[in-house]
């Protein structure tokens, strides 16, 4: 399952697990919109969606992780370390669900201002 996030500076395609909870979910709401929010090398933005947190999830992630941040019910993006990272590891605030990866460079995400509008829409197939 593909997805683009758009946002006025450019856009991304991520694949998701389509197998997972959360990506269904998520997958049922879309499209979204939203309002972008940066913390460190992170993007993040509320969704609607409300899920539980997974077995499997986790804190500590590979940049262009596709992440869902269940304590905020939001899609958390990170390219690069955050305010709480040890070294240049991505750590996310809280473990958060795994989605998927960002397809191609994730570095794209720096062009996200913290305020931008941003859209999430299915790929069709």
């Amino acid at each position: 399952m593909q997805i683009r996030i758009s946002w006025p500076a450019g856009n991304i395609t991520a694949t998701l697990y389509a197998s997972t909870p959360t990506a269904q979910a998520l997958a049922k709401a879309l499209p979204l919109a939203s309002t972008a929010r940066t913390w460190g090398e992170e993007v993040y933005f509320d969704t609607g969606v409300s899920v539980s947190r997974e077995t499997d999830a986790r804190q500590v992630v590979e940049p262009g992780t596709v992440a869902f941040w269940t304590d905020g019910d939001a899609l958390a993006l990170p390219y690069g370390p955050t305010p709480i990272s040890r070294g240049e590891e991505c750590r996310l605030a809280s473990p958060c669900n795994i989605l998927g990866s960002v397809d191609g460079d994730a570095g794209l995400l720096a062009t996200v201002r913290d305020g931008d509008p941003i859209r999430v829409e299915l790929i069709e197939e």
